[in-house]
């Protein structure tokens, strides 16, 4: 059982004196007794599918190819190069954000699974991967867009994810309009979509328990949905260290899969 606490300070010093063990237990129990559920994941949730992340020393900023050299990594994700260069940009796009193939593990089984049982409320996610949905995920909110879906910029029209990925045309053109079509993505230089953020903060200003996974709390928006959350309980799942966990309850420095698989088989 977790003990009732005067205060954050003492909830805190119980928490971060417990071993290894007794942190997943405490986990477990937090999950048991907890109403209302979160999970915030970034690209470490789909790394261990074998998708790159940004910024990592493996990551995509960080791929020596010499067509793209004189570029700056963010650039070649941002409105300004679909605008200014778009043949550049969909040629990056083709050739590294293709997840068609790409298979969801055990974190996303394990977070459909729980939301199924009715542990988990939803997902929020900087991932636009879609590997939470296929993995049977359905509140999932995708703070960043996703690749999944497209759409003419000048008429609207909607196209699957194949229409951009399987084009020959060099720049994917809209047969409606003759116009640019263009990944529902959010690009450097981009709002973020006005619906999924304002579900995400609606969410967590009904979480009780809210568990990070998967990133490193350095990106602006998944940094600023973590620091207006107040509920009860902070868990933080990352293998390196993120910058808010003095903040957490419990932080465990491992796989989200192996973590979620231990404490919810």
């Amino acid at each position: 059982m977790i003990p009732e606490f005067k205060n954050e300070k003492e909830k805190q010093k119980y928490f971060h004196k417990l071993s290894d063990g007794a942190k997943l237990d405490a986990f477990a129990q937090i999950l048991s007794d907890s109403q209302n559920v979160v999970f915030l994941g970034g690209a470490g949730v789909s790394t261990e599918s074998g998708i790159p992340d940004f910024r990592s020393k493996d990551g995509l900023y960080h791929k020596k190819v010499k067509k793209y050299a004189r570029y700056k990594p963010e650039y070649l994700l941002s409105h300004e190069c679909l605008k200014k260069e778009p043949e550049v940009f969909f040629d990056y796009y083709r050739t590294y954000l293709d997840a068609r193939k790409i298979e969801p593990n055990d974190a996303h089984y394990r977070l459909a699974e729980m939301e199924q049982s009715g542990r988990l409320t939803g997902v929020i996610t900087q991932n636009i991967d879609g590997l939470h949905q296929k993995a049977g995920s359905v509140n999932v909110q995708e703070i960043h867009g996703t690749i999944w879906h497209n759409h003419c910029d000048c008429c609207g029209r909607k196209y699957g994810v194949d229409f951009i990925f399987d084009n020959q045309d060099t720049i994917p053109y809209c047969p409606n309009c003759g116009r640019m079509v263009r990944p529902d993505m959010t690009l450097y230089g981009e709002f973020l979509p006005e619906e999924a953020f304002s579900n995400s903060v609606d969410m967590l200003m009904k979480a009780d328990c809210l568990i990070v996974g998967g990133t490193s709390l350095e990106v602006g928006s998944a940094a600023g949905l973590v620091h207006g959350y107040h509920g009860k309980y902070l868990i933080i799942i990352n293998k390196g260290k993120t910058k808010m966990e003095g903040k957490a309850d419990l932080v465990f420095h491992e796989s989200i899969g192996k973590i979620l698989n231990e404490v919810c088989g």
